[in-house]
């Protein structure tokens, strides 16, 4: 565990903190330590309806990076970008369904449509500018998975090359009885969508359709849906040609079962067969899929906008604070006719946070290492951002110490607590309780670890280069309100504004909240830059491995 010495004035973290967070004292921040009204500023602009939703590639967009460059130069950050600048370009891939989608599914001598939205939603990334697939054979691969550590391949012995691949959401573990090869019901990386299109396609599939079910997915079919109405963004890739599916997308659970069973089978038997070792897939026996649409591609740039604070002793060694800037620009009108989604909890509250600290962090002496801050675009399209930069780092990525991303700050009064997102199972976990414990605080762990918010933030582009790398968020137990407060406001902003044009900065929000999260990233920032240590991965991290690789490079870096 990184070690709070070193860092100016820090109280002893094994202090009694009493019944609530101690008074925090501003002596041991510099600059005047972290100020309410700066925050409510910074999300004043950054939400307000002038910036259009912050979408990427938008007017919004140069509003957004001029207005954090302007603040992060203002702050006494360098600029830390492209050939001396604010920025790091970032050309994505813009691909968007244009007309109808035409799907059919012909099985026991039937022909059924499928509609695209309702009982489908369906997208590419590959080039091209039509997707024109026939009578695609239709498989069944479980939750289409290979995990050679866990003994564990749902697509032993079969052939799915040319073929349209049907499998389950989350992983084998989340509907058992007993914690299994999985380790329960917390999401994995093999539970991820993700993973699940990567596998596909590495063993030349012409498709997916992933089984959407609300509970194991952690959210409606309506997320699904409106998640790919909209133009799908990627990285420009050498290999996209084969890393990308010629489709993929995901199919309604009624929609199913009827598949199912018009091919002899019952979907409820079929799954459960799937969550048992030894499973083998097979043919959903003689359906084929027929499903054709024309895409338009174009190429676009959007871009994170980079600052840094050059380290005193040892500037080469790099701790990145990051958090994205982006929202979903103007979408369709509310019932009061507002159409903007501004993102003010998600996610101008860390971006506020993010300009902060580069103020108190250049007002105070300089750390021993350099401090890296990346306001990253595209997260909402993808972790997008965030993963180009882990592909073309500004910095070196085995000199990097650690990566801390902040989400979504609460402006629901402050908390006893503060928390991370996921099971990380890095040493940065412990780091945040010790930065924590120096105000009175304590840090929670994630109480939601089925929804898999490790694999759904910024930091996990960083987690798979093997940097470590955490999202830091609120905690829950609220001052005034304890547990129960916390719950019903976090359920209360879910229900009717994230995602929603309703996210949007109100004069009225009670600012403590962010403030004491954003001093306890302060102070694990500030250990994290002067100690001499370097954070690892634990050991039953999927990550390990390659930080050791990045941890032989740092030891000898090439002549």
């Amino acid at each position: 565990m990184v070690s709070l010495a070193g860092v100016p004035a820090f109280a002893a973290a094994g202090a009694d903190p009493g019944p609530g967070p101690a008074p925090a004292a501003t002596a041991d921040v510099p600059g005047g330590g972290i100020v309410a009204d700066n925050l409510a500023r910074h999300l004043s602009v950054l939400a307000s309806d002038a910036f259009e939703g912050r979408a990427p590639t938008t007017e919004g967009e140069r509003k957004t990076i001029a207005y954090i460059a302007e603040q992060f130069a203002q702050a006494g950050l360098s600029p830390g970008g492209d050939d001396g600048g604010w920025t790091q370009a970032v050309v994505l891939e813009r691909s968007a369904i244009v007309g109808p989608v035409e799907a059919r599914v012909h099985v026991g001598g039937q022909t059924r449509a499928l509609a695209n939205g309702d009982d489908i939603a369906v997208e590419t990334l590959r080039p091209g500018g039509r997707v024109d697939l026939a009578d695609l054979p239709v498989v069944f691969a479980g939750y289409g998975i290979t995990a050679p550590k866990l003994d564990w391949d749902d697509y032993a012995g079969l052939d799915v090359a040319g073929k349209l691949v049907v499998v389950l959401i989350n992983d084998p573990d989340f509907e058992a009885e007993a914690p299994g090869r999985f380790g329960g019901r917390a999401l994995t990386w093999y539970g991820r969508w993700t993973y699940k299109y990567e596998e596909a396609a590495r063993r030349g599939a012409a498709g997916v359709l992933i089984v959407h079910e609300t509970e194991p997915a952690s959210y409606p079919w309506a997320t699904v849906r409106n998640g790919r109405a909209g133009p799908q963004y990627d990285i420009v890739r050498a290999d996209a040609q084969t890393h990308h599916l010629p489709m993929r997308g995901w199919m309604q659970r009624e929609v199913a079962v009827r598949l199912f069973a018009d091919a002899g089978l019952d979907f409820e038997a079929e799954k459960r067969r799937a969550q048992q070792p030894g499973f083998r897939g097979g043919a959903l026996g003689d359906a084929r899929l027929d499903i054709a649409f024309d895409v338009q591609r174009e190429r676009v740039t959007s871009h994170n906008v980079v600052g840094v604070l050059p380290g005193a002793s040892r500037p080469d060694e790099t701790v990145v604070l990051s958090g994205h800037w982006d929202s979903f620009g103007v979408g369709e009108p509310d019932a009061s006719g507002d159409a903007i989604i501004n993102g003010a909890v998600d996610n101008a509250t860390a971006i506020a946070s993010l300009i902060e600290l580069a103020r108190v962090f250049a007002a105070g002496p300089r750390p021993a290492r350099t401090l890296q801050f990346i306001a990253l675009t595209a997260e909402e399209n993808g972790l997008l951002g965030a993963t180009y930069y882990a592909a073309n780092p500004l910095r070196p990525l085995e000199t990097t110490a650690a990566v801390l991303n902040m989400e979504m700050w609460s402006p629901d009064g402050e908390t006893r607590d503060i928390s991370s997102w996921g099971n990380g199972r890095v040493s940065l976990e412990r780091d945040l309780a010790a930065a924590a414990a120096v105000d009175g605080r304590s840090w929670s762990p994630d109480p939601n670890l089925e929804a898999g918010l490790f694999y759904r933030a910024d930091h996990f582009a960083f987690a798979q280069a093997g940097v470590p790398a955490l999202t830091i968020g609120p905690g829950m137990d609220q001052l005034d309100g304890g547990v129960a407060g916390g719950k019903a406001a976090r359920a209360d902003y879910f229900a009717h504004r994230y995602h929603q044009p309703g996210d949007a900065f109100n004069d009225s929000w009670d600012m403590a909240g962010p403030t004491a999260d954003t001093r306890t990233v302060y102070r694990l920032a500030a250990a994290l830059a002067n100690t001499t240590d370097w954070p690892q991965w634990n050991d039953d991290s999927e990550f390990r491995a390659r930080r050791i690789l990045s941890d032989d490079a740092r030891r000898s870096p090439p002549r």
